[in-house]
């Protein structure tokens, strides 16, 4: 009865996301600010659906590879055979006494938080200064020994210019990017709109050596995981929940992440949220996983079983909701069923088939194309999205088309709920009652 009310609370919440100012959302969670890259450099919309795709297809390929244990297949595989892909989204805070400020990209699809570090062996050019532990009254590197260290997957013992028996930890991404320094403990602090929140004794890494992919674009300072491990940001500051509600993205306002929900919320909450449940991996653990059942273009469901998005026994295929992946991406035969069905439902020309396009005569006049409804069907919810969720307008060389914000995820069967689907819905992470709500939101008033 007590989960059943908690839930129900939780539901409350996420519906009153429209009603409450930003003020009262601070009350009592932490609260951050996103930025995009792409925002204020003025590129064009053609431009804007190029970089998501290929920073999707980056991130699957990440993100597969990941799934599998296995390294990606090929360079080719990473577009531009080792060029930087930007992040998505870049999240705010500081570390130290006195705060240092870091600008690390938001990855619900890993767990350490780190950044790079002073002095810098190995590094790439960042806009931010390095942190600097020596700066640091409340840094303290964490031995060996410390339960921090026990969790990661490849630590060592350091001697000499690491200090006696502190944890070296070295942690590696799909895309062959790699990261190795000294686990440290100190200070983090949060702006939000109440003032400043500080939360001592965090761990993270303190990066000496990252190699690969990284660079200010693509990363920020560092990363900062929001996986379901036990270093993971949400994780060691010990909420029930975490929540962010993405912006347009093709526009400039900041969108916010709360880690942790303000209780005073809840009484002036109103109105229903959708919820489906979580699921848990035990091969692959820092991933949050979803039961999507079926999908929907128009009125006709696409003739896939459910076992096309199930997650199987071996850590393959499964249905994940990703901070990081642009646009939404589908195995290879739903996909080509989805593109089949809007194709069959659309009366306009194709110019491209992945992302699908459509010409249309204008985009000028403002009047907009009709095209199907699309709805995803998970385990007691359904996502039916608004036409600015998968449908991405643009002028290409003199010539108006409409896109379908949705591509094949390539092999390894696995699908992936991308932040272009998740724009002004307020997405809650359930961690105590393991579950995700969404509810439609203004983002930029949360």
């Amino acid at each position: 009865m007590m989960k059943m009310h908690k839930l129900a609370l939780l539901l409350a919440l996420l519906a009153a996301a429209l009603a409450v100012s930003c003020s009262d959302a601070a009350g009592g969670a932490i609260r951050a600010q996103l930025t995009r890259p792409d925002a204020g450099r003025g590129l064009t919309r053609r431009q804007l659906l190029r970089r998501m795709v290929r920073r999707s297809k980056a991130r699957a390929e990440r993100l597969l590879s990941a799934a599998s244990g296995s390294s990606p297949a090929s360079a080719s595989a990473v577009p531009g055979k080792g060029q930087a892909i930007d992040t998505e989204y870049l999240v705010s805070f500081a570390i130290g006494t006195p705060p240092q400020p870091v600008q690390a990209t938001l990855d619900t699809g890993s767990d350490l938080i780190w950044t790079q570090c002073q002095p810098c062996l190995s590094c790439y050019a960042q806009a931010l200064p390095y942190y600097d532990p020596n700066l640091s009254a409340t840094s303290v590197p964490l031995p060996c020994d410390a339960a921090a260290c026990q969790q990661l997957d490849l630590s060592s013992c350091g001697e000499r210019k690491w200090g006696n028996r502190t944890c070296v930890y070295t942690y590696s991404y799909g895309d062959r990017s790699v990261t190795t320094g000294r686990l440290d403990a100190d200070t983090f602090t949060f702006d939000g709109d109440a003032g400043h929140a500080a939360v001592s004794g965090l761990a993270f890494g303190c990066g000496y050596f990252n190699n690969g992919l990284f660079s200010s674009n693509t990363t920020g300072s560092g990363i900062a995981g929001f996986g379901r491990g036990v270093l993971s940001l949400p994780s060691q500051l010990r909420v029930d929940n975490f929540s962010y509600c993405f912006t347009n993205v093709t526009g400039s306002a900041p969108s916010p992440v709360l880690l942790g929900l303000p209780a005073d919320l809840y009484d002036s909450a109103s109105g229903a949220a959708q919820t489906t449940r979580l699921i848990q991996s035990s091969v692959n653990p820092t991933f949050y996983y979803l039961s999507l059942k079926s999908i929907t273009v128009g009125s006709a469901t696409l003739p896939v079983p459910e076992s096309a998005f199930a997650l199987r026994g071996n850590g393959s295929g499964g249905t994940i909701i990703d901070s990081g992946t642009s646009v939404t991406l589908l195995p290879p035969l739903v996909y080509g069923l989805l593109h089949d069905a809007f194709v069959s439902q659309v009366d306009l020309p194709v110019t491209n088939d992945e992302p699908l396009c459509f010409a249309v005569s204008s985009l000028s006049s403002g009047k907009k194309q009709e095209v199907p409804k699309l709805e995803l069907q998970f385990d007691g919810a359904t996502l039916d999205l608004p036409r600015e969720n998968y449908v991405f307008e643009m002028e290409d060389g003199g010539r108006s088309n409409i896109c379908i914000a949705i591509m094949s995820s390539g092999g390894g069967g696995m699908t992936i709920i991308g932040n272009y689907q998740q724009q002004n819905l307020h997405v809650l992470y359930d961690l105590a009652g393991n579950n995700l709500s969404f509810v439609p939101a203004h983002c930029d008033r949360v």
